[in-house]
């Protein structure tokens, strides 16, 4: 299968952050700077000191007259919702929900397996934020409650065009939401408007999510360069993959990838595989303190198959790694969204942002050799050899593709 070939735009200002004690005060910052209007998706918001002040950043921008709008998931969102609307009742933030699990039947409508797992914000057209931090306190866990040590991950401010991306995929997402729960009322009206074509056109061009086609080669455009890929299931259902597959493809000294979901597929596999074959250090950091304990046996029953091909796979023991970010030759990071397993790859609704700067690069990547540092490297398989290894790999694959077939998707992952 051909990987088809991502454009990016240039005319950037980067900046990296390291968990919500960093990302935080810059998207209150952001919020505070807003001027018209700020459009914002996360799978999980939660209820904790942080997350308040983040909420009292919305409200404020609201309450001074900027329109801000909130999309969570009605899944990772679920315990909290209550709150967040209190919160946010009377105060002009409009709160959307992405596939709300309200009602018993709700788990019976199509599609309810496939969540909103996008971390995104967009303020003014000017700036966008990309990664994989969720609204919630770094020493919290939602499964294991505080922990004294903040958990691992990462998210990016973009200043410049990817930021009209971020809101167009915001703004369609939640659309179809505002839609999905009134949309007899805007039935309503298109059909008594003045210009009903008119308005449905505009209706339509309203829901769009993808991001808009790149300004030209990468090669074209300064200082940095950065692309928005997203995953959704209409145009760009394995975007993501192709992006991570194709800077795989091109490596030629240096590999690493954090994440803490990690059953990639058989192409991806090869990938790796192949750049290790030809000499490129390959290094993967993987969760070491276990928050799902099935998505780390899915990892480990692929060790024997890493290790045996020259791959170093680290396991991250300080603290809950939820990282999903990568570095390729000190030419092209990726921080986002999306981890590197089937929910992620096939089904969820993901985005992360490209980056194609020396300087960005060397910092992801200092970061990323710190947590290597206090990590503990495995030199041996920890799912055993013989016929007890071979039914974990056989279960992990047999759950998967069942998890996949119940949600729609068919053919060999």
């Amino acid at each position: 299968m051909s990987t088809p070939p991502i454009d990016f735009l240039g005319g950037h200002e980067a900046r990296l952050f390291t968990g919500g004690d960093e990302f935080f005060p810059a998207l209150c910052h952001a919020l505070a700077a807003a001027r018209k209007e700020a459009w914002f998706a996360t799978y999980i918001f939660n209820d904790d000191p942080a997350s308040r002040r983040v909420a009292e950043a919305m409200i404020a921008a609201a309450e001074r007259g900027v329109a801000v709008r909130v999309l969570v998931d009605g899944f990772g969102t679920k315990a909290t919702l209550a709150t967040l609307r209190a919160w946010f009742a009377g105060s002009g933030v409009q709160i959307e929900v992405f596939r709300p699990i309200d009602r018993w039947y709700s788990w019976l409508q199509p599609g309810q397996l496939r969540r909103l797992h996008h971390k995104l914000c967009a303020v003014d057209d000017e700036v966008g934020f990309v990664g994989g931090i969720n609204v919630i306190d770094d020493r919290y866990d939602l499964r294991h409650g505080w922990t004294d040590t903040p958990r691992l991950d990462f998210a990016v401010q973009l200043r410049g065009p990817i930021a009209a991306d971020v809101k167009r995929v915001v703004h369609g997402l939640w659309m179809r939401a505002h839609l999905g729960r009134g949309w007899r009322a805007e039935v309503v009206r298109v059909a008594r408007s003045a210009r009903p074509v008119a308005r449905t056109m505009g209706l339509l061009r309203s829901l769009r999510t993808t991001a808009a086609d790149g300004g030209g080669p990468a090669a074209d455009v300064v200082p940095v360069r950065a692309a928005l890929v997203v995953r959704d299931n209409l145009r760009q259902r394995r975007a993501i993959e192709h992006s991570y597959v194709a800077a795989i493809l091109r490596a030629r000294e240096r590999i690493d990838i954090a994440c803490p979901y990690f059953y990639p597929g058989r192409r991806f596999r090869r990938a790796l595989r192949r750049a290790a074959a030809r000499g490129v250090h390959v290094r993967l950091l993987m969760q070491g303190k276990v928050d799902y304990r099935f998505a780390a046996l899915a990892a480990r029953v692929l060790y024997d198959e890493l290790l045996a091909r020259g791959i170093r796979v680290f396991e991250y023991t300080p603290a809950f790694l939820h990282a999903k970010v990568a570095v390729v030759d000190g030419e092209w990071a990726t921080v986002g969204s999306s981890n590197i397993d089937p929910l992620s790859l096939l089904l969820n609704l993901e985005a992360n942002a490209l980056v194609a700067d020396a300087t960005f690069v060397a910092d992801l990547s200092a970061r990323l050799d710190a947590a290597f540092a206090v990590s503990e490297e495995i030199m041996a398989p920890l799912v055993r050899r013989g016929l007890r290894g071979w039914v974990s790999r056989g279960f992990v694959a047999w759950v998967a593709n069942t998890y996949l077939r119940v949600a729609g998707i068919t053919g060999r992952y």
